[in-house]
């Protein structure tokens, strides 16, 4: 009888998508639905790139680029590292990737064995530690909270470093608590990350989107680092599927190789549409957005501590609040699966970051306008104030 391949039994699912499933079901049946369970701003992608996009099509030579990606668009985000961070980054280090997916796929492809251990915070984004387990490693989480800022810390590297260790994974700002690390933390974490001959790799996919201080990226304190960015954030081009990788000098060659395997190519199209992403016109229009997401979080923050939830400190980036229900229910899943069934709106269960006190949270996506998050919120205070037989306990 023929089964899947035994590494599939390490892939968990993501229980938002049963619930993003039923959500669609319900818009079908007439429910007025507001979604603040997926990732993905509610922008439409810039006039710019579009038409830098749609350009390039109508052109008619749409061929494969070199697997690595169009010259000019590894040189244009060298630029930008170096206009934003004041860091230079040798373009033949960057590889163009469908996504940020694709980046994570390269970076591990080149750098994982099979079972080596990669220490990663709980709770953080799923996908981190399935990529890991379909490479037959093993994603060793470690749990974070309030005290560390929900990062990694030098002193739980160490702590948890195993002979089997062979990097360490830091996420900022993060996916689900918005946190973003202090610039010495990171420098540390890093440091201690290569003292114990482990690689480090940097998810700064949410790079852009932070209200306060700008976000210190991993190439500021080493260029021995991995770091994975993407288009889809903070350039608002999550169908476009155009992420990047930047990878050590000694793992170029490998990566090119591995590139032209398992990708071909990114997307033509969506190369020379992301060209038009760093230009300066659409980097104002990015602010702009910005800006009204730092308003959305904040009336969101608002909104939700005066409901009741808990909620550790205010994030400081990405666009999510991941809050505390525990004061409403023990079961973050029938939480969120009750929820969208009785007022429609969709949020995200704890389930899906980890284990980690996993059943006591729930995450907000403040990628609704605010009149929209404004309903939710009503619909939220009827939800919580109903019998309580309403709600798992």
């Amino acid at each position: 009888m023929r089964v899947p391949a035994k590494r599939m039994e390490g892939i968990s699912p993501f229980y938002v998508m049963a619930l993003l499933k039923r959500a669609k079901q319900l818009e079908r049946q007439g429910m007025d639905v507001i979604h603040m369970e997926i990732g993905e701003p509610d922008f439409p992608t810039p006039r710019g790139i579009i038409e830098a996009g749609v350009e390039h099509l109508r052109s008619g030579n749409v061929k494969y680029t070199p697997a690595a990606g169009l010259p000019q668009l590894r040189s244009g985000i060298a630029d930008f590292y170096r206009s934003r961070y004041g860091v230079f980054v040798a373009p033949e280090r960057i590889f163009i990737t469908p996504g940020a997916s694709g980046a994570f796929l390269l970076a591990l492809g080149v750098s994982l064995n099979p079972g080596q251990q990669l220490l990663m915070a709980d709770p953080c984004y799923p996908c981190n530690s399935n990529f890991v387990n379909l490479f037959e490693g093993r994603a060793l989480t470690v749990a974070v909270n309030a005290a560390s800022g929900y990062q990694l810390t030098a002193k739980l590297i160490r702590r948890n470093w195993t002979d089997a260790c062979m990097g360490t994974l830091i996420a900022s700002p993060s996916n689900p608590t918005g946190t973003v690390i202090v610039p010495t933390v990171l420098e540390q974490a890093i440091a201690a990350t290569e003292d114990l001959g482990g690689c480090f790799y940097s998810d700064e996919i949410y790079h852009g989107l932070v209200y306060g201080k700008q976000a210190a990226s991993a190439l500021q304190f080493s260029q021995d680092v991995f770091v994975i960015n993407s288009f889809s954030k903070y350039f608002g081009m999550t169908g476009w599927r155009v992420g990047w990788l930047i990878v050590p000098e000694a793992f170029a060659e490998a990566a090119e190789k591995l590139a032209q395997n398992i990708f071909i190519a990114t997307a033509t199209h969506s190369q020379y549409a992301a060209l038009a992403a760093l230009t300066p016109a659409t980097l104002d229009e990015l602010e702009a957005r910005r800006r009204e997401f730092k308003k959305r979080r904040d009336f969101l923050y608002a909104g939700l501590l005066g409901l009741g939830f808990k909620i550790a400190d205010k994030p400081e980036g990405a666009f999510y609040i991941y809050a505390d229900c525990s004061d409403f229910s023990d079961d973050s899943f029938q939480f969120a699966h009750d929820l969208l069934e009785t007022e429609g709106v969709a949020i995200t269960p704890g389930l899906d970051f980890g284990r980690n006190q996993a059943r006591h949270f729930v995450r907000f996506a403040y990628t609704a306008s605010i009149p929209r998050m404004e309903t939710a919120l009503r619909r939220l205070q009827h939800f919580i104030n109903k019998d309580s037989n309403t709600i798992a306990r």
